[in-house]
């Protein structure tokens, strides 16, 4: 694993992977800095910590984590990282209780992909759907009532 950070880390890999809740999320993205302006500025997520390496966000309750390609360049994961394109590809990572219509602005200000406008589903959320810089897609919502 190549860290690039320079400084100790907020805290210990071992005292932060103790206290993640028991389901997660860790998006392996190639430029950090980029994926963080966008996971700020588009889906409204709070920073903890950010250096050369990681990434840790909470976003609506849903405490995730970025990570660099680099951070893996010695994973088994490492070969399809190296593939171009966009990632993710049949994965929505959804989140409740977030207005799409305020994430739909948002993406149209920063210039984000938007994958569908802020619509009503059957399935009683209206929600939007926008892809990160890496093409990981989230869909955003909330409860549209009966």
């Amino acid at each position: 694993m190549t860290k690039k950070r320079t400084a100790e880390p907020w805290m210990s890999a071992d005292e932060y992977g103790r206290q993640m809740p028991r389901f997660t999320v860790n998006l392996l993205v190639r430029d950090l800095e980029r994926s963080v302006t966008f996971y700020q500025a588009v889906l409204g997520a709070k920073k903890h910590y950010t250096d050369a390496d990681l990434a840790a966000l909470q976003m609506a309750g849903l405490e995730f984590m970025l990570h660099a390609d680099h951070a893996y360049d010695q994973h088994p994961l490492a070969p399809r990282l190296a593939a171009s394109g966009p990632r993710g590809t049949g994965a929505e990572l959804r989140l409740f209780g977030v207005d799409p219509d305020e994430i739909e602005a948002r993406a149209r200000a920063a210039g984000a992909t938007l994958v569908q406008p802020a619509t009503d589903k059957p399935h009683g959320w209206r929600e939007v759907m926008v892809a990160d810089p890496d093409g990981y897609i989230w869909a955003i919502g909330v409860s549209i009532g009966k």
